[in-house]
């Protein structure tokens, strides 16, 4: 699942394999880190809670299985020096929240990335930007055909790297509508399931972010031609997004955007309001 998930098919968010520009440039990020650690004479114990990260999440970037966070390059140039800081930035430079991601789901994710308001129905996965690291590895996980570990490992990186939308872009106006069946499915098991609502109880609670839920009856229901994606750009004109199997659709006709739009706003008035999905999501965990 690429659609608003970048990293796989829809719910996922850019599929396909690791790219092997991405592996040279994550080990080789990680081997300068690994160097300049050592140079200040620190170890990985000492190191990781310096920079508030765990010794094995450290230890994985310094392997180039990680993709090192945007706060990591902060808090090492805190903890390193400038110098050093300056350093690691350089050899950042070849990543990118892209690298990891789908060559389809790309020109999607380069107008989210852009977006003033960003709208997404899903009816197969939680959409990407709301996935906990748990869950993303659930549905990596149960890929097929099968991914390698390190395929893995990119893919759930992209994915949290792309996440930093929700903090990065606060005036953006984020609107999500997911099927309550979803979080029925317990995806990954209940301890999954329990990160995942817990998760979307602090994403919703975001000043700039609207999340409800599609009650699982409904018997007036928009989503019927199942999910969608719509983006408005900063010129106030609006995009719409759709994905299949291993591909997907950037929609920018007028006529077809519009009924997007249309179906998008009869969604929001079917499904739970705010205080009611909190309810609800605060029901489903306790019963966990």
């Amino acid at each position: 699942m690429a659609t608003g998930n970048g990293g796989g098919k829809a719910g996922q968010g850019g599929g396909g394999g690791c790219e092997p520009e991405l592996s040279d440039s994550l080990r080789t990020f990680g081997a300068v880190l690994k160097v300049l650690r050592e140079e200040a004479r620190l170890t990985q114990e000492q190191f990781a809670p310096l920079v508030r990260y765990s010794v094995a999440y450290v230890a994985k970037i310094e392997q180039g299985k990680r993709f090192p966070p945007r706060d990591l390059l902060d808090r090492a140039e805190e903890v390193l020096g400038a110098v050093a800081g300056r350093v690691l930035r350089a050899a950042a430079k070849s990543l990118t929240r892209k690298a990891g991601l789908a060559s389809w789901f790309r020109q999607w994710a380069a107008v989210e990335e852009e977006a003033v308001s960003l709208y997404a129905y899903e009816c197969r996965a939680v959409p990407g930007l709301l996935q906990p690291e748990p869950y993303i590895r659930a549905i990596f996980e149960r890929r097929l055909p099968p991914l390698s570990e390190e395929q893995i490992e990119h893919q759930v990186a992209a994915r949290l790297e792309r996440q930093q939308l929700l903090t990065e872009r606060s005036h953006t106006a984020f609107s999500f509508v997911i099927e309550q069946a979803l979080l029925e499915r317990h995806m990954g098991g209940p301890t999954v399931t329990r990160h995942l609502l817990e998760h979307l109880l602090e994403q919703g609670s975001r000043r700039n972010v609207e999340l409800q839920v599609m009650p699982l009856r409904q018997y007036d229901h928009a989503g019927i031609d199942g999910l969608m994606y719509l983006a408005e750009t900063s010129r106030h004109e609006w995009v719409g997004y759709s994905e299949g199997q291993q591909s997907s659709v950037l929609i920018t006709a007028p006529k077809d955007v519009s009924a997007m739009l249309q179906r998008y706003g009869k969604l929001r008035s079917q499904a739970l309001g705010r205080e009611a999905t909190v309810s609800l999501l605060e029901q489903m965990r306790g019963a966990l």
